[in-house]
């Protein structure tokens, strides 16, 4: 096996052939310790160094005056992966309407905190009516239900009309910023998503198409089950809103008390509506329904251990050892 010494400067190797010697013949290197043509790393007593790309075809004599030796180095940790998207540019200023838009999911929590106020409210209106069949009421008590009741139901539908508003621009500029991505240009104008998604009774049906067209966009199978779930709750949200406005015009006082309480539940699909709703908007930017940003799922090649970890049992093994302890012992 021939031994040889890598110069630390122009790379060169030279054979050992009786002393080792100091320096390059080439380029007067620093001629690093004898060690055999193949050795592994760990039988070498030096380490290896930075050098310049064109090191081996630059003049011995050291750099060139004014030139810069430093170590080459990042600026900052190395952040790529399998599948990690290019760093994005750096955002635009964004316009009144934008951040108008960006306020989506606190509207919506505030909407749904709200109908499950309502909810409550009405419920408790409803065990003042029971209540009202064997005794007397405060009016104090009464004139308060009423309060809580209206204000409430006020309030909510005021911030889930604002919320509709903020929804209905999170959804053009997110349709058209997916189909840019994708290089295309969003196939439905500006005016035919607003009115599919304001006209009474067309609202009912519009908006799933175009968030399951959204959906296909990204290619995310979850967001797209969780748009035909909202989808339903949507529906069925706008029926029983429309059944409690005819509900509110019986005569009778047990069809009126009926109607107080199918209001309760009105109010909860509307904030389990607006939940969902939430739910779909975070899922579409790649967050769960808490706000959690969901990891990609990274796949890697598995390999075996090139040194098994446990060793492998060898029936037999422990009978033939005891047999040779045994003849051993004899």
């Amino acid at each position: 096996m021939s031994v040889v010494q890598p110069c630390a400067r122009c790379g060169a190797r030279w054979a050992v052939q009786t002393t080792p010697m100091h320096w390059c013949p080439r380029c007067r290197g620093v001629l690093l310790s004898p060690a055999p043509i193949d050795a592994p790393a760990e039988r070498r007593n030096y380490r290896w160094i930075a050098r310049r790309p064109d090191q081996r075809h630059r003049r011995p004599g050291g750099n060139r005056p004014g030139t810069s030796s430093a170590t080459p180095r990042y600026t900052q940790i190395p952040r790529w992966g399998l599948i990690d998207p290019a760093p994005a540019a750096a955002d635009a200023p964004r316009s009144r309407w934008q951040r108008w838009t960006e306020r989506v999911e606190p509207l919506l929590l505030v909407t749904a905190a709200l109908f499950a106020l309502a909810a409550a409210a009405e419920l408790g209106r409803y065990g003042i009516l029971l209540r009202n069949r064997t005794r007397l009421i405060d009016p104090l008590l009464l004139r308060a239900s009423d309060a809580l009741v209206i204000g409430s139901a006020v309030l909510a539908l005021v911030f889930a009309l604002l919320a509709a508003v903020a929804l209905v621009g999170w959804l053009i500029e997110t349709r058209a910023a997916a189909f840019a991505r994708a290089g295309r240009r969003d196939p439905r104008s500006v005016r035919a998503l607003a009115l599919g998604c304001v006209l009474p009774g067309v609202n009912l049906l519009w908006p799933g198409v175009f968030l399951t067209e959204l959906a296909a966009q990204r290619a995310n199978p979850r967001a797209l089950r969780a748009i035909r779930i909202w989808w339903c709750a949507w529906i069925l949200g706008g029926a029983m809103a429309v059944a409690a406005l005819l509900w509110r015009t019986a005569d009778s006082l047990q069809a009126q008390a009926d109607g107080v309480l199918f209001m309760v539940y009105t109010d909860l699909v509307a904030a389990g509506v607006a939940v969902l709703t939430l739910w779909v908007v975070r899922l579409l930017a790649g967050r769960d329904l808490l706000g959690r940003s969901t990891l990609a799922r990274r796949w890697v090649v598995a390999t075996e251990a090139a040194v098994p970890v446990i060793e492998p049992v060898h029936p037999g093994a422990g009978k033939a050892e005891n047999e040779d302890q045994e003849v051993m012992a004899k």
